[in-house]
């Protein structure tokens, strides 16, 4: 039986990490019980908190605060998706320039 991944809000994560620290009687796994998430999910959270000057970043989870923020990322993969193909471009005629 497979899992349906969860999405977790921005801020439901920042939550999470805040509960643990507010909570220091518990354990991390307590916490992780009693917010309905893994250990390891609440450990990941923590690090990217920690390693990120306190934000965790939502990179491709599709959770936007406005509608600029989602034309931004969609302008930005679309930029990466035109300079892969001009890559393959540049590398396909250096290899029929050489015959």
């Amino acid at each position: 039986m497979s899992r349906k991944k969860t999405h977790h809000t921005k801020q439901f994560k920042l939550d999470a990490v805040n509960y643990h620290k507010e909570h220091p009687d518990l354990t991390q796994a307590e916490c992780a019980r009693n917010l309905g998430i893994g250990v390891s999910t609440l450990a990941r959270w923590e690090a990217q908190f920690r390693d990120n000057d306190g934000d965790i970043p939502t990179i491709g989870s599709g959770c936007y605060e406005s509608e600029e923020q989602r034309e931004i990322a969609r302008l930005k993969r679309e930029l990466r998706d035109s300079q892969d193909a001009l890559d393959v471009l540049k590398k396909a005629i250096s290899i029929l320039g050489k015959d």
